[in-house]
Formats: C-alpha cells, sequence, structure tokens
C-alpha cells in the first residue's frame, strides 16, 4: 500500500474505484488525535488507496468527499456529481442574518 500525496488524484482514483466496483468497495477513515494524522483509505480488496494529511485544510475536502461518496452510496454508482458540487458550493457563502432580534 502506497499512500497518494496529492489530493485531487487520490479523490478521483477512489471515485473511479468505487464506480468500477460498488459491491466489494469500502471507504474507511481513521483519525489519531495524539499524532494529529487523518488516514483516508479506499479498497476493493484488490488495489488500495490512502491518503495520510496533517493539515486542518484537508478537513473540508475529506467532507466534500464523504459527500461524493455518500450520493454515489446512495444513487447509484452512475449518479451525476454535479448536484453535489454545486450544493457544497452553495453550502460555503456566508449566511447574511444578523445577530439579535428586529423590532
Amino acid at each position: 500500500m502506497v499512500y497518494i500525496t496529492s489530493w485531487d488524484e487520490f479523490a478521483e482514483r477512489s471515485v473511479q474505484l468505487f464506480r468500477a466496483n460498488p459491491e466489494s468497495s469500502r471507504y474507511v477513515m481513521k483519525y489519531r488525535h495524539c499524532d494529529g494524522k487523518l488516514v483516508l483509505k479506499v479498497t476493493d480488496n484488490r488495489e488500495c488507496l490512502k491518503f495520510k494529511t496533517d493539515q486542518a485544510q484537508d478537513a473540508k475536502k475529506m467532507e466534500k468527499l464523504n459527500n461524493i461518496f455518500f450520493a454515489l452510496m446512495a444513487r447509484g454508482p452512475e449518479a451525476d456529481l454535479s448536484e453535489v458540487s454545486v450544493k457544497d458550493q452553495v453550502e460555503q457563502q456566508p449566511s447574511r442574518k444578523g445577530r439579535g432580534r428586529r423590532q
């Protein structure tokens, strides 16, 4: 098992791996607080893809990948992922609600 160093390559290859064999694919996240390391692993028992990070900014990327996998698992491996990406962009826009009540 070799760690993939590029996030984009890991995300793309892991989605391809899941779409090729959704019945036996697994997605595992492991976080070690004492080391501050997050390890993501996607496997189908023949190929194993791993990504390791200690950067806090990668947590948002991991959340987006989770949403992609949730959509693929719920809608099937042929699901259109453009809706997932648009939804993430809408959620990232700050809300304009003020603090307190208006009278």
